[in-house]
Parts: structure tokens; C-alpha cells; sequence
């Protein structure tokens, strides 16, 4: 019988029996995918940010830990601006304290062994300055990035065997496992196209030829490792595009390899393809799992375990995967950095806590923008350095009001609460959660709403107070007489003096997001970001017929390209988009506009205002001036994204 606290031992039986891979025993079936975000210095080494950013995960109750893309040729192979780079002088230190503190956290360490093939020497989606000084691929070729060499055979035995001695370096520091990248595009990927791969000697031709690079390095590994070792290589299951493999050769090479290595990773498509990119890490439009299929193909065919992957995160699936067969591992990538803690949770019992990923690609946005990581719903990610020395107790326990109760009030109540503090929440509405309703009305965005539904429950379990039904005024307040005051009272949509706007067939934005069936059959919104460009999808979802108006030259401009990548082709099938378009004025057959200096009529039966938020600065500043300590969070501090509301209301908790 399972102790109390492991009651997810029984409810997920399958998902926490242990399994062997070589001579190390998993406690559970769950890895922390390779990711790696740029915490790393200009010389390829690890970055204390970077190791506490790993322990974190060993911590949370991952089997496995595994860092990505660690370089072994870096003068060939470099494919990202900064990256571990394994024969860089000097690197030995960072990795042997990775390990241990993995370990120390109670998780095995485990690092991807990488080359970039030709994306070492072109700028690709990570990599734009310090490459590479030629592109070496399979064949010699020109890329839109510039020219491919054809990588000789004496630079193949040289990256040959700089595996074996990578991946010694990495036994030797401490690591448990490796990981064999050969999918996504990079090196081994594009020797295995049958497009990229246009050699006429041993390593092209024939699917057997084009593997041979792949195997080489692959044996260099072994004998780098040593026999028990365990070697975990990352293949796709289908490369879904016309320049890579199908399923079936696949297939046949997952049973190349089957008595070559310890665990089989099974993913899909090409990091550097911008249309594979939100396959590769399914985006919001895909169901969760939408990978898995892949894996379970080549489990049919190979004796050795398989895992998989595809933006998982609900432990109730993972388990049925397991126990239907379907895979014998999962590995949990983006799903890991909104909650660390996935796996302790579902051994706990405590899934309906688990903070939910909203592959929204703030990650990747981030790493490219600052080369830190970032989460919108989970305020330390990226900060684990800073978060493990802790926060001082507070010096009084206070009581603080809160105005408002969307993500930046529920968050900051949270954190409040349970620090000590007596907190109340004060919210208008007639229930808590804020703006977080209409965002995550689309048919793609219910995470949004597990979300909102997460910080409910965890206000319930703080023992914060919510007090619904009620505006918070400076008399409310003065009555109240806080010792701390959080102003969180949203922000307003903006509604310009255009023309019209007050007929009756124009709606606001919210407004229509939470009653699309208040809506005509055709559709002009206007305005072109992110809402507008989301509810565009969701409205076509619903059979309207939509169509966008924006002044800007692009809709959606203000989203990171990750995201961006997906959500355009989803807009474009949507919506017919007029931008460089301004409105003039809305009539009843829909919206005057004028571009290039013609005027002409969006038509439609309903026209929705999705031209931006304002925050309340006077309203906010009323409420500010009837007390001495006071923090503004959220869209009233400045209008924008949910990261910043949980982000600001965190850390500003923990100031009091």
C-alpha cells in the first residue's frame, strides 16, 4: 500500500513503475526533455543561472534531467549564438557541478550530444552572430542563408570521433546518460535526407549510406561510454516534410539502431523549418499528445524502450500512454518550465494544481530576446538562481487589500497568503479571474482557463478572502484602512471616437470573445493584434466569415516569432486581412475604409472594436493616495501580457 503521500503511485501505477535503462534504474517514467535556453557564457560554458535552472527540474521529481544541444565540434557545428560547447577549455567545471546538483536534487543528469551540420555556419533561428566560418552539410548546395560545403570525409572522421570524446567528457563529469541528437534537422537529419543528401560516395546514395555517418558516431559514443552506459538517441518518427524521411524509412532507421543504444526518443520534423517549427513543439492548435503516434510506430518495430514526446503535461494522459503501450517513457519539455514540479505533484495526487503550460513560446522568445528563459505563468522560471537562497520573513504581518482579482491580484494574494500575511481580495465581478475569461474563450486557448481555474483554487486553499460584487473606491479603502494596499483593477478597452461606433451592430472585443453568438455571420474586426488576430480564429471557428483592418503593415506584430509561427497560418485561413487600412467610419453595411488613398466597404453584420486596452492611471492613482504602501500590478501598471501581471505580483508579494 502506498504511503499518503504518494497516493498517484495508485492512480497512476503505470506512470511511476520504475524501468532500467543500462545500468541506472528510473523512479518513474516521466524525463525533463533537453531543453537550453541561452544561460551560458560567450566561452560555451555553464552559467550558474543555467545549473540552478536544471536542479530545479531534478527537484520537481523528473527520473531523468537532460540538458540539450551540448556542441561537440564547435568549429563546424555551433548552430546558436551561445551554446555548451564540450571541447571548449575549461568547460569541465560547470558540467561536473550540473551533474551534482542534479543529482543532490535526486534526479539522474543527462546532456545532448549535438552538431549543427549546415546550420554551424548560416544564420538559423538561434544562431546569427559568431558562426562558423563555412557551412559544412551533406552536399554542397545553396540555402537561402547562404552557401553548404559538402563536408569532407576526413572533417566526418574528425566529428566521428569527436563524439567518442565528447561524450566521454560528459561520463566523466558526472553525467548518467547521453543523449544522441539525430533528428530535427541537424546534422544526422540532413545526412539521412534523401534532398539534402546528394553524395556519391560511401555516405549517400542508398538509406543504409546515408545512416552510415549516424551509426559511426553513434559506435564512437559506445566506446567513449563504455558498454552499460546508457545512450538515449533522439530520431524522428517522420520528418513531415518533402525533404526529409517518411514513416516507413523511419522506421528502418530506429532499427539501425536498436542494438546500439538504451532508450529511443521519438520526435518529429525540423527545427529550422518555420513551418515544422510549431510541430516539432506543437503549438496551441494541436491537441496535446499530437506526436505520440510516432512513437508508438516505431515501438511496434524495435525491442528497445521508446519514449515520446508532443507537449505533454496532464498526468491522467501520460499514464494512459504507458499503460496502453503507446510509449514506454514520456518526456516533458515546455510543460516542465510552467511547473517544475509535474511529476511530485501527480506522485502527491495534486494534478489539479499543476500550473498549465500555455505554449504560448515565451521561452523561446525570451532566450532569443534577453538569452535568459521566462514563463508567463511561472514567475521563478529563469530566476532559480536568486529563488534558492529564499526571501526573508516578513519583519510584520499585515493585513492587505487587494483591488481586483484577475491573474496579478489571485497571484499576488497567493504569494501574500502564504507568507503570512491576512489578505483580502476585492473584486467588482462577479467572480474572480479577470480578463483571463475572455482570453481563453477560443477554442485553442482552454489552457488559459485550467489556469484561471489553478489560482482560484490555490486563493480557496491560501485562506485568502474574496469579497465579489464590489468596486474598491478611495472611500472602500479608507474604510478598510489596509496596511498594504495591491491595486490590480485590469485595464479598459479602448473605444475611439470613430464614427459609428455606437451603432448597434458594433461589439467590443470581450464582449464578443465571451458571446460569440451575439455575432452577424460576417465579421470586420478591427484592429490587428493579438486579440484581433485570436478571435479571428476563433469567430471562423465558430462559421463566421471575418475579416481583420489594420493601420500596421502586419496583424499580430507584437507576438514573439515562435508563436507568431503558428498563429499566421491559422489567421490567413481565417480571415481576409486588410492592412495599411485605417477605418473611417462604421455603417450599416460594416466599415468605410481608406488605403492608399481609396476608400471602399469591409462588409459585415457585425463589427468588433479590438483596438487595444488603456490603464486606468487616474483611478489608479485615486486609490494609491489613501494609503502609504501600495503596489500597482498588471495591466492597470501597464498594459500587456499575462507573464507581466503574475510576474510583477510575485515579486512584488514579496517585498511586503
Amino acid at each position: 500500500m502506498a504511503n499518503a503521500c504518494c497516493k498517484g503511485k495508485e492512480k497512476y501505477s503505470h506512470l511511476f513503475e520504475p524501468i532500467r535503462i543500462g545500468n541506472i534504474r528510473l523512479k518513474n517514467r516521466m524525463i525533463a526533455a533537453p531543453t537550453s535556453p541561452s544561460m551560458i557564457t560567450t566561452e560555451g560554458h555553464f552559467t550558474p543561472e543555467m545549473i540552478a535552472y536544471l536542479e530545479e527540474k531534478a527537484k520537481g521529481g523528473a527520473a531523468v534531467v537532460t540538458y540539450g544541444e551540448a556542441i561537440v565540434h564547435s568549429a563546424t557545428g555551433k548552430s546558436h549564438n551561445k551554446q555548451l560547447q564540450l571541447d571548449s577549455f575549461g568547460v569541465k567545471q560547470g558540467m561536473a557541478q550540473a551533474a551534482r546538483a542534479i543529482h543532490n536534487a535526486g534526479a539522474y543528469a543527462n546532456i545532448q550530444l549535438s552538431h549543427g551540420g549546415m546550420y554551424g555556419g548560416l544564420a538559423s533561428v538561434g544562431g546569427d552572430v559568431d558562426r562558423p566560418d563555412v557551412a559544412y552539410g551533406p552536399s554542397k548546395t545553396t540555402m537561402p542563408a547562404g552557401e553548404v560545403e559538402e563536408m569532407p570525409k576526413e572533417l566526418i572522421l574528425e566529428i566521428v570521433d569527436s563524439y567518442r570524446t565528447g561524450a566521454k567528457l560528459c561520463k566523466d563529469c558526472g553525467f548518467d546518460m547521453v543523449q544522441f541528437h539525430a533528428a530535427h534537422g541537424w546534422l544526422f537529419s540532413q545526412f539521412l535526407s534523401p534532398v539534402f543528401n546528394q553524395r556519391t560516395d560511401e555516405f549517400g546514395g542508398s538509406l543504409e549510406n546515408r545512416a552510415r555517418f549516424m551509426l559511426m558516431a553513434l559506435d564512437a559514443v559506445r566506446e567513449g561510454v563504455g558498454p552499460q552506459f546508457p545512450i538515449e538517441i533522439r530520431l524522428s518518427g517522420d520528418d513531415l516534410t518533402d525533404k526529409g524521411l517518411g514513416m516507413d524509412d523511419c522506421i528502418k532507421v530506429a532499427q539501425m539502431v536498436d542494438d546500439k543504444v538504451n532508450l529511443i526518443n521519438v520526435s518529429c520534423g525540423n527545427h529550422e523549418d518555420p513551418d515544422m517549427f510549431c510541430r516539432t513543439h506543437p503549438s496551441a492548435f494541436y491537441k496535446r499528445g499530437v506526436n505520440v503516434y510516432l512513437a508508438t510506430a516505431i515501438k511496434e518495430k524495435v525491442k528497445t524502450p521508446v519514449a515520446c514526446v508532443g507537449s505533454l503535461n496532464d498526468p491522467a494522459q501520460m499514464e494512459e500512454i504507458i499503460a496502453t503501450g503507446q510509449a514506454d517513457v514520456v518526456e516533458i519539455g515546455r510543460a516542465i518550465l510552467a511547473d517544475p514540479f509535474i511529476p511530485k505533484k501527480a506522485l502527491e495526487d495534486r494534478a489539479d494544481d499543476i500550473t498549465p503550460c500555455l505554449r504560448c513560446y515565451e521561452c523561446f522568445g525570451e532566450t532569443g530576446k534577453s538569452e535568459t528563459v521566462k514563463c508567463t505563468v511561472n514567475p521563478v522560471m529563469g530566476q532559480q538562481l536568486p529563488a534558492k537562497y529564499g526571501v526573508p520573513a516578513p519583519e510584520k504581518l499585515k493585513k492587505v487589500l487587494i483591488a481586483g482579482g484577475g491573474p496579478a491580484g489571485m497571484e499576488a494574494a497567493v504569494t501574500l497568503a502564504d507568507r503570512g500575511h491576512d489578505v483580502t481580495i476585492v473584486e467588482k465581478a462577479d467572480k474572480l479571474g479577470g480578463n483571463l475569461y475572455p482570453a481563453g474563450a477560443p477554442f485553442f486557448k482552454k489552457d488559459i482557463i485550467k489556469f484561471c481555474n489553478v489560482l482560484k483554487a490555490r486563493v480557496d486553499k491560501a485562506g485568502v478572502k474574496v469579497i465579489l460584487n464590489t468596486e474598491v473606491t478611495p472611500e472602500y479603502v479608507k474604510a478598510f484602512a489596509p496596511d498594504a494596499l495591491f491595486v490590480a483593477i485590469g485595464s479598459n478597452e479602448l473605444c475611439p471616437p470613430i464614427k459609428g461606433i455606437d451603432s448597434d451592430h458594433v461589439i467590443m472585443a470581450i464582449d464578443a470573445e465571451l458571446h460569440p453568438e451575439k455575432l452577424g455571420k460576417k465579421v470586420a474586426i478591427m484592429g490587428g493584434g493579438l486579440v484581433g488576430s485570436e478571435a479571428a480564429v476563433s469567430f471562423a471557428h465558430e462559421g463566421k466569415e471575418c475579416s481583420i483592418i489594420e493601420m500596421k503593415p502586419a496583424v499580430a506584430e507584437e507576438v514573439n516569432s515562435f508563436y507568431r509561427g503558428g498563429l499566421m497560418p491559422e489567421v490567413e485561413k481565417s480571415a481576409t486581412i486588410y492592412v495599411n487600412t485605417k477605418v473611417k467610419e462604421i455603417i450599416p453595411e460594416g466599415v468605410l475604409c481608406e488605403r492608399d488613398g481609396e476608400e471602399f466597404v469591409v462588409e459585415a453584420d457585425s463589427v468588433v472594436c479590438a483596438l487595444g486596452f488603456r490603464a486606468p492611471y487616474a483611478k489608479v492613482d485615486e486609490l494609491c493616495d489613501c494609503v502609504d504602501e501600495y503596489n500597482i500590478v498588471g495591466d492597470c501598471n501597464n498594459v500587456g501580457q499575462i507573464y507581466y501581471a503574475t510576474n510583477q505580483a510575485y515579486y512584488a508579494a514579496l517585498r511586503v
